[in-house]
C-alpha cells in the first residue's frame, strides 16, 4: 500500500551515512523541516574496520564511529524513515517526488523543495564462476562483517586498495594463514604492489609473518560446493594456472554509486553523480554529496564535509524557493 505526504518538505536527504549525517545535522540546526530516508543507519562507514584518521578521535572503528553519528542525528529529533530504499525521483515543476520502498514492499511518497543524495557505494564484485553461489558461505565483501567466523582457518584477500590491506591485516589477527592477492606487481611503478593504498598499511600488513602475498594475480574463479575451499588465478606474467586452498575469500575491489535511481542529474561513466564545488547537480533543487559523487577521495572525513557543503547549499536554495505555478 502507497502512503504518501501531501505536505512539501523542505529537504529530503538521502542517506545515514557520514555525508547523510553531517547533512542531516546543519539541516536540523536551521529548523529545517526535512526527513532522511535510508536502508541502513552508517553505510559502508559501519562496516569499515580501524579508523585512525578521524580528527580528535585517535582510536575507533567504522561501526563506533557510525553510531556516534546516528547518536548525534538523533539528538535532534530528526526524522529518520530507515529501512526503505528509494526507488525513484521525478519532478513536477520545481517539486521533486520521491518514491521509497521497504523490503516487504510497502511504499512512501514524499514532496519536497530540495534533496541531497547521500547514497553511498556498495562493493564491485569479481564476477567470475561460484562467486554469487558462494556469498554468505564463505565469500565476503565485509571482512570486519565474516572475518571472526574464520578463526585459525585461512584466507584469501583479493584488492590492492585500502580495504584490501585493512583486510588482511584484521584476518591476520584471526586466521591461521592470509594471503593478499593483487593483480600488480611488486615493482616501484606499482607502489610496492599496492598502488591505491597508503604506504604505512602496506608496510605494515608486508611485515605480518602469517601474510603471503600473491603478485600479478588474475582471480579466476572460486572453488568449492557448500562453502568455499579455493581460488584459482592466472599469473598476469607467466599465465599459469594456479590454486589456492582456503576456508574464505573477502572481496575487496572497489565499490559502485547506488545512483541507479537517479534520472534528474547529470552522471559520468561509472555512475558518480557529478557535481559543483557546492554540491549542486545539473538539475536546479538536487543536491548530491559523499562518496556516491565525483569527489576523488573517497574518506569518511570528506564525506562529512561534503555533506554539511550540501545542506548548506540546500539551504540557500530553500531560502530562495517559491512555488511554481
Amino acid at each position: 500500500m502507497e502512503k504518501t505526504t501531501t505536505e512539501i518538505l523542505d529537504l529530503v536527504i538521502i542517506g545515514a551515512a557520514a555525508a547523510g549525517s553531517a547533512a542531516a545535522i546543519y539541516a536540523a540546526r536551521r529548523n529545517l523541516n526535512f526527513v532522511v530516508i535510508a536502508k541502513d543507519i552508517g553505510g559502508e562507514v559501519a562496516l569499515s574496520g580501524e579508523v585512525n584518521n578521524w580528527p580528535g578521535i585517535i582510536d575507533t572503528n567504522g561501526f563506533e564511529l557510525s553510531q556516534n553519528f546516528y547518536k548525534h542525528v538523533q539528538s535532534y529529533d530528526v526524522k529518520i524513515q530507515e529501512g526503505f530504499e528509494v526507488t525513484h525521483i521525478h519532478q513536477e515543476k520545481n517539486v521533486h517526488i520521491i518514491t521509497t520502498k521497504n523490503i516487504v514492499g510497502e511504499e512512501k511518497t514524499y514532496q519536497t523543495k530540495a534533496i541531497i543524495i547521500a547514497s553511498g557505494i556498495h562493493p564491485r564484485t569479481l564476477n567470475i564462476p561460484q562467486e554469487a553461489e558462494l556469498k554468505g558461505r564463505g565469500v565476503t565483501y565485509c571482512t570486519v562483517c565474516d572475518g571472526p567466523l574464520f578463526k585459525g582457518k585461512n584466507t584469501a584477500t583479493i584488492g590492492a586498495g585500502n580495504a584490501a590491506i585493512e583486510s588482511a591485516l584484521m584476518m591476520a589477527g584471526i586466521a591461521e594463514k592470509v594471503y593478499l592477492v593483487t593483480k600488480y606487481s611488486n615493482t616501484k611503478e606499482f607502489l610496492g604492489g599496492f598502488p591505491k593504498a597508503e604506504t604505512i598499511l602496506v608496510n605494515k600488513v608486508k611485515a605480518l609473518e602469517n601474510v603471503e602475498i600473491i603478485y600479478n594475480a588474475n582471480t579466476k574463479a572460486i572453488e568449492g560446493s557448500d562453502h568455499v575451499t579455493g581460488i584459482n588465478y592466472e599469473d598476469n606474467e607467466t599465465k599459469e594456472v594456479k590454486t589456492i586452498p582456503i576456508d574464505a575469500v573477502m572481496v575487496h575491489i572497489g565499490m559502485i554509486p547506488n545512483s541507479q535511481f537517479v534520472q534528474c542529474g547529470k552522471k559520468n561513466q561509472i555512475g558518480e553523480i557529478e557535481v559543483t564545488t557546492k554540491c549542486e547537480t545539473d538539475c536546479p533543487g538536487v543536491f548530491a554529496a559523499g562518496d556516491v559523487t565525483n569527489v576523488p577521495f573517497k574518506q569518511i572525513i570528506i564525506a562529512a564535509g561534503h555533506g554539511a557543503t550540501a545542506a548548506l547549499a540546500a539551504i540557500e536554495y530553500i531560502n530562495k524557493w517559491e512555488p511554481l505555478v
